[in-house]
Formats: structure tokens, C-alpha cells, sequence
């Protein structure tokens, strides 16, 4: 275990830090309020809860923890997204409020008490988001830096501001490393570490304080930090499919992952039912032509299946080429832009994860025409293939849309870290991203 004097901790430490001392300001100005009203807080919990909540989801929702890993923080888009969750937080308590017409001794719903508490509220996040950038409430983050030549370290370092991680990263020789102040990280690949000629320089930083110097590997630094597995990287062999945590004998959570793709494709067709034919009737309308639309996509170790969406664009030749789906592409139809924003032209494909040949979470199948170039140019491809496609994936809720050869490199780097550490907990976390890109209508 690293010591907490270097803080190398999961990527979300800082928003679940940062959301529990939200919390923690809201109940202890709540606390202070009451001392002022005659009827006892206990009896107001319901509709504190309400609160309390409603201000962290839409905090979570509007993205003001998100904004705590961007490498650089306007004031502006702080303040911005802080005021946007208290403010909508304030106008649902107000409409419940209107639809359940609570008795008289319900103080806390009062405009004039929501307004104050979630005007000291605001000003508390601001502040703790203030202090947690600048290291005041935690430790402050090591240098992270590559140890080997620029040339060595293109590829990493293409990788790493390609994501626009808080921390910078740069490229420092070996020798460099003996004067770097502490605390820090050096990622130093195997072969430098293994090389006989490097063997007294690596004794020597080996020597040094563990709890203040950690010597690891770059691919270490992208699969803590940034959750991904860029393939350039990746040694061959890389991950044999044996050792996926998938494909373990009597694996529990791949039942329950099946179980879970069963039950809920079921729930999400019946519900969602009525609303596919309102929208079917709208892209009918729209220019006359049909309704869905049917593609070969592929899946499972590399098998071709029918995949069915709403469609969304214009219908093209039969014989037209396969091509990368652009910003404001005019090929997208003015239903198809709302249905692909709010992800609904995705619903058809729960027939898909019924019929076994997707889940609802996993990576996201490709056409097999640009899958034969992708192969050629991108190492680990077909690895994306040794789990079932789904609806939404690690990728899809952590990396732009792809529209070129160095976007699908980028998925595929989520996609190999999705294989590697899947599990029903990173299943969860990527549902709850998924219903966030829905609510924003974050879908392109």
C-alpha cells in the first residue's frame, strides 16, 4: 500500500470527497437553521432528504464535481454549474411542494428557509471546490513523469493530453530523476527497468523514500488514473482470453450481468413501448420513409448479427459506403438529431441484448467493413470482441464520439480497460453515466 504522504489515489477520490462534504455543509446549515423554528427538525426528514439529495444529484447531473478533473478550472463554469444545481434544486422542492401541500408546520419548504440554506449551500461547495484545486483539504497530487526520451514516451504522453488529465505529464531522462523533489510518480517502462546498464540508477531510486517516490510503469499510470489501456502501449501478448475475468468458471457476476440483461431489456421494452410508437410515427412523418433500420454490425468473438435502431438519417443506396458519422452531419434527419441527443434511436436494440447477441453494457459493436481497416491499423482490436456488445459501454460514457482512426483508438483504449476489470460495481457506475448522458441529452 502507498503511503498517504503520495496521494495516487482512484480518479474519483476528489468527487467523492468533494460530495460528501457538500453534504455534510447542507446538514450543519440545516442543524443551524432549526435553533430558530419552533417545530423540531425530526419532523421535517422526509422533506430533508428530498433536498439533500435533489442539490447532490443535480449537482452530479449539471457536472459540478466533474469540474474538479479538468486540468484547468474556469471561475466562471464553476460558479456557472454550482448556481444551475442549487437553482433547480430550489424550483423542484418549490413544484413537490405545490403538488403535496404540506401542512403549515413544515418549515423547511418555506421559500425563505430553501433559499437560505441553499444559498449558504452554493456558497459552501464554492468554496470547498476552491480549496480541494488547490490542495488546501487534501494532499496535493505527485508529479507524474515519464522517465526515457521524448521519442519513447510519444506515444504516452499523445495519450495522456488526449484526455486533458489535472495532472501534466512530461518526459524526464533517468539521470533527471535522481534530482526530482518529492513527492512524485516515475512511470519507467520494463525495459528500462530490466536493463543492466540502468542498474545503479534504478538501485538508487529504489533507495529513496517509497512513501515519496513510487516507481511504476506508464501503462500503471493510465490504468489507475485515467481508466483506460491505451493499445499502443499494450506488449504482445497482452491479455489472454483466459484470464478475462468474463470468461472465469462459474463466474457469478456474469450470470447475474445475463440475468440483469434479461430482466431489465424486459422492463425498459414495455415501458418504453408506447413512447417508440409515438416516435416512429414522427420519423414516418418526417420524409415518408421507414422506420427502422437494420445493420450488420459485429459482435461476439467476431460473429455478424442484425442490429435494429430508429432511424435517424436519410436512406441511403444499398451500395453506399460505410462512413464515419460527423458533427452536424447532414445525413441526420431533424427527428433523427433529437432521438440520437436523448439516445432513444438505441431502444430497438433491447430486442438485441433478448436475443443474446448484445447486453446492455459492453462494448459498442462496429460495422464490419470499418472493423477490417480498424484491425489493420490499431493493435488489440479484436480483443473488443471477447465480450458481448452493448447499448452503452466504459467508452461510450468516458470518450467522445468516434469519427476517425484516432477516436476508435482512444474507445478501444476504455474498451481494454473495461475487459480487463469488468465487474458488476463498474457495470453500475456505467449505467448511472448512461442515464446522465439521457438527462442531458448528451447523445450525438
Amino acid at each position: 500500500m502507498l503511503n498517504s504522504r503520495v496521494s495516487w489515489q482512484g480518479p474519483r477520490r476528489l468527487l467523492v470527497v468533494c460530495a460528501a462534504l457538500d453534504l455534510l455543509g447542507l446538514i450543519a446549515l440545516i442543524l443551524g437553521i432549526s435553533f430558530f423554528e419552533p417545530v423540531p427538525l425530526m419532523q421535517q426528514l422526509g422533506w430533508l432528504l428530498l433536498t439533500v439529495l435533489a442539490y447532490l444529484g443535480f449537482g452530479w447531473l449539471f457536472g459540478s464535481y466533474t469540474v474538479l478533473r479538468w486540468r484547468r478550472l474556469p471561475i466562471d463554469a464553476l460558479i456557472r454549474r454550482v448556481l444551475v444545481a442549487g437553482l433547480v434544486t430550489l424550483v423542484t422542492i418549490a413544484f413537490v411542494r405545490w403538488i403535496v401541500n404540506p401542512p403549515d408546520l413544515i418549515w423547511l419548504v418555506y421559500r425563505r428557509t430553501q433559499v437560505i440554506w441553499l444559498a449558504g449551500g452554493m456558497a459552501w461547495s464554492l468554496l470547498i471546490r476552491a480549496m480541494l484545486r488547490r490542495g488546501v483539504l487534501l494532499s496535493s497530487e505527485p508529479s507524474y513523469l515519464l522517465v526515457g526520451s521524448p521519442q519513447q514516451n510519444r506515444f504516452a504522453l499523445e495519450a495522456w493530453n488526449r484526455t486533458l488529465p489535472r495532472q501534466q505529464l512530461r518526459s524526464i531522462s533517468l539521470g533527471q530523476a535522481l534530482d526530482v523533489a518529492p513527492p512524485v510518480v516515475l512511470a519507467i517502462p520494463p525495459a528500462v527497468q530490466r536493463d543492466p546498464r540502468n542498474g545503479a540508477l534504478m538501485q538508487a531510486l529504489r533507495d529513496r523514500d517509497p512513501r515519496e517516490t513510487v516507481i511504476t510503469t506508464p501503462i500503471a499510470i493510465f490504468e489507475r488514473q485515467l481508466e483506460r489501456l491505451p493499445p499502443r502501449l499494450l506488449p504482445e501478448p497482452w491479455l489472454e482470453f483466459d484470464e478475462l475475468p468474463w470468461n472465469r468458471m462459474f463466474s457469478l457476476e456474469r450470470q447475474l450481468k445475463r440475468a440483469a440483461d434479461l430482466v431489465l431489456a424486459v422492463c425498459l421494452l414495455t415501458l418504453s413501448s408506447p413512447l417508440m410508437a409515438v416516435v416512429a410515427l414522427l420519423i414516418w412523418l418526417d420524409d415518408r420513409g421507414p422506420v427502422f433500420y437494420v445493420q450488420d454490425r459485429t459482435g461476439w468473438l467476431g460473429q455478424v448479427f442484425s442490429l435494429y435502431k430508429l432511424r435517424t438519417m436519410r436512406v441511403s443506396p444499398d451500395d453506399a459506403p460505410a462512413q464515419w458519422t460527423i458533427p452536424d452531419d447532414q445525413r441526420i434527419t431533424r427527428v433523427g438529431a433529437w432521438l440520437r441527443r436523448l439516445r432513444l434511436d438505441e431502444l430497438p436494440q433491447l430486442i438485441n441484448v433478448l436475443s443474446g447477441d448484445m447486453s446492455l453494457i459492453g462494448p459498442r459493436p462496429e460495422r464490419p467493413e470499418l472493423e477490417h481497416q480498424l484491425e489493420q491499423q490499431i493493435p488489440h482490436y479484436r480483443k473488443r470482441h471477447w465480450m458481448r456488445p452493448g447499448l452503452s459501454g466504459w467508452a461510450q460514457v468516458s470518450a467522445p464520439y468516434a469519427a476517425s482512426v484516432e477516436d476508435s483508438q482512444l474507445k478501444l483504449s476504455y474498451d481494454l480497460y473495461y475487459l480487463k476489470h469488468f465487474s458488476t460495481w463498474l457495470d453500475l457506475v456505467i449505467l448511472l453515466r448512461t442515464i446522465k448522458t439521457v438527462l442531458k441529452a448528451g447523445g450525438r
